[in-house]
């Protein structure tokens, strides 16, 4: 296998038994559509394989020298920067996410596109499956944009799209034909990243 289909591979097995919270479909979606976004972008082959192994650290038994020793230290430093700082450190969600900006903020661009296609990934449904917790949420997705500024600036502004569509559905600001047409572009920006034809859902 090569290091890709071995990043995928670890990555299935690590997080087996989880499932995406609120929709209770298998995690290993979510790292699909990721890794998917990132492979689209064009990015390295280190890229791709740390966006299968984004979240083995923050969620799984994983540890970063493991993922040094597998999959080399150029993964290991991309999926570092991509962990979130624990609840257990003691710290409050403010000043943990403050940390983790601070963090993706000095992170290379291909990182910062990772970050970019999990955003994407995570905030197209959030507000239809949690709108009492998108409320924290979101404004948390939006000061992480806000650093996000050595990515692409089509991957980011798809990002930025997916951001302002569930800030918009949860306003419920989208009954008026305005903002229909403001969530209409936002929806094709984000098809585009995911390669979902929207058609169909119309």
């Amino acid at each position: 296998m090569n290091l890709i289909e071995e990043a995928r591979e670890f990555a299935r097995k690590k997080h087996a038994q989880q499932k995406r919270s609120f929709t209770g479909e298998p995690y290993f979606v979510h790292l699909e559509e990721v890794a998917g976004i990132v492979a689209r972008a064009g990015l390295s082959e280190t890229a791709i394989a740390a966006a299968w192994l984004h979240d083995t650290v923050e969620d799984t038994d994983a540890t970063l020298p493991e993922i040094c020793a597998k999959f080399g230290s150029g993964v290991a430093v991309m999926v570092l920067d991509l962990t979130d700082t624990p609840p257990g450190s003691g710290l409050n969600r403010a000043s943990r996410g403050e940390i983790d900006r601070r963090r993706l903020a000095a992170a290379g661009p291909e990182t910062q596109c990772i970050k970019c296609a999990d955003l994407i990934s995570n905030t197209s449904t959030i507000v239809k499956h949690d709108p009492g917790f998108a409320r924290q949420y979101l404004p948390e997705k939006r000061a992480t944009l806000e650093i996000l500024t050595r990515a692409p600036a089509p991957l980011l502004e798809q990002a930025w799209a997916s951001l302002r569509a569930a800030e918009a559905e949860l306003a419920g600001s989208g009954r008026n034909r305005t903002h229909v047409a403001v969530d209409m572009r936002a929806r094709l920006l984000i098809a585009e990243a995911k390669h979902i034809d929207w058609s169909l859902a119309l």
